[in-house]
């Protein structure tokens, strides 16, 4: 006897899977004056790959003709790669040219770049981002950011003399929110401090209590806390006029660590993308199209599952697209790939199949004289071993490529470093759309059609496949 689900099952998850699915695709966001505030992220804030979108090429050297050992540009090279997966780049092209001490790095632009500023998009990989902790809060000059914020650099006096702390003695850093009574919400970076960066953060706190010990990163001024309590915990907060991505910048940066040694760029410029704006909007025509057919095919087809697997498969897109963009806080941005791209369409036809083999198992079982409940519970119980067989082997192929082709692992230096982004974007978009695909295509559609089945309009044997004359 098929367990019956209750009746407003199908409407309340069909209503939350299309919620979903609109805010996974279009976003979720506001303006606060000229700023626009970002909810929840929607395919515009996807980073789209250099085949795409085309991206920025830099070489750097080190600074003041610094002769760079072999393992210092490594570790140079280690620090720009954190930074970039950090920041969700997964689509770049990394070289470390120890012979002629340089490093070439290759990487897309922005999803909201709008001025191309090859220059400022290599700063944010390439600086130095030393980080100390300095007695009081002189400064040489100021200057106004684009936001309006001024902007404190070049310690002098005794914040130049003297640096108590730098950023070696971090353990982690992550970027939070910090509620104050009384006070309005603020973006600041946690620390969280080494066994020999806890006493000596303690250490500092009781010598300066009561004085300005200010925060740097390189020569720039980012908070000047006054001290007003000895904090012996290992716990550290930078406040400061921080947005939630400068936040998290900075908390990236601290994290990375700071690059053994200066870097000056020897050159930089724009790559034109290989496809182009026209190929993706020529990729998003084609993907309306072929899904327009799908929903035709699979209602005229299937009836009544079809139109629930239409349901479902809007469910899958927008899981994956949440996955992509950044939806979820827990899940980074990722960097969209044409193969990326092609691993999307490949999962979207394995959700297809999946209501398939289900639509076709419960039409078999009706055509054998079975009662509609008894068709579904039949037929939803034999098509299920099949799915999971199909999308396991792809599951598994899928986290090959991602620890294959990832952007560190053991086997880049034989498969190539020019291939690890785009590859890795394909097995990433192939898993996280079997995962929907699970999620979707069999959890909540079945969960929808059994539902359903229980309002009597919805009981005719025909509406899932079964004699015209079925009840």
């Amino acid at each position: 006897m098929m367990k019956r689900v209750p009746k407003p099952v199908f409407f309340i998850v069909a209503l939350l899977i299309l919620a979903f699915t609109f805010t996974a695709v279009f976003g979720v966001a506001y303006y606060n004056g000229d700023n626009k505030i970002t909810v929840l992220k929607g395919v515009g804030d996807i980073r789209w790959g250099i085949d795409i979108s085309g991206g920025v090429n830099a070489t750097f050297k080190p600074a003041d003709n610094y002769d760079a050992s072999d393992h210092e540009l490594q570790a140079a090279k280690a620090t720009i790669e954190t930074r970039m997966v950090k920041s969700g780049i997964t689509d770049y092209e990394l070289y470390a040219d120890t012979a002629n001490d340089k490093i070439i790095v290759r990487f897309p632009w922005k999803s909201d770049e709008k001025e191309f500023n090859a220059n400022e998009a290599i700063s944010e990989i390439s600086a130095t981002a030393e980080l100390t902790f300095r007695p009081g809060n002189s400064y040489e000059t100021q200057t106004v950011d684009k936001n309006g914020n001024v902007i404190y650099k070049t310690p002098t006096g005794e914040t130049a003399e003297k640096v108590l702390m730098n950023g070696s003695m971090v353990a982690t850093a992550e970027a939070g929110v910090q509620q104050e009574q009384g006070k309005t919400p603020e973006y600041v970076v946690n620390l969280t401090l080494t066994d020999e960066g806890k006493d000596t953060f303690a250490n500092i706190t009781s010598e300066y209590n009561g004085k300005v010990v200010s925060i740097w990163m390189d020569d720039v001024m980012i908070s000047a806390p006054t001290v007003n309590a000895v904090i012996s915990d290992g716990k550290a907060v930078i406040s400061g006029s921080f947005t939630a991505a400068s936040a998290t910048d900075l908390a990236n940066k601290i994290q990375a660590g700071a690059l053994p040694f200066k870097l000056e760029t020897v050159n930089y410029g724009n790559i034109s993308p290989t496809l182009g704006q026209n190929a993706l909007l020529a990729m998003g025509w084609a993907a309306a199209i072929a899904f327009v057919l799908i929903i035709i095919i699979m209602i005229a087809f299937y009836r009544l599952p079809g139109f629930i697997a239409v349901i479902s498969l809007l469910g899958q897109m927008g899981l994956m697209v949440a996955a992509i963009s950044g939806y979820f806080p827990i899940i980074p941005s990722f960097t969209m790939t044409l193969p990326g791209v092609a691993g999307l369409i490949l999962s979207i036809g394995m959700g297809v199949d999946c209501n398939v083999i289900t639509a076709e198992r419960i039409k078999e079982e009706l055509r054998g004289g079975r009662t509609l409940d008894g068709a579904l519970e039949k037929g939803t119980k034999n098509s299920l071993a099949a799915i999971i067989d199909g999308n396991m082997t792809v599951v598994i192929v899928s986290i090959i490529l991602m620890l294959v082709f990832g952007p560190s692992n053991i086997l880049s230096f034989i498969f190539g470093e020019s291939t690890t982004g785009t590859i890795y974007s394909f097995g990433y978009t192939l898993l996280v759309g079997v995962i929907s695909n699970f999620i979707m295509g069999i959890f909540f559609s079945r969960l929808m059609l059994r539902s359903i089945a229980g309002w009597k309009p919805f009981r005719k044997t025909w509406l899932y496949g079964g004699a015209k004359n079925g009840k």
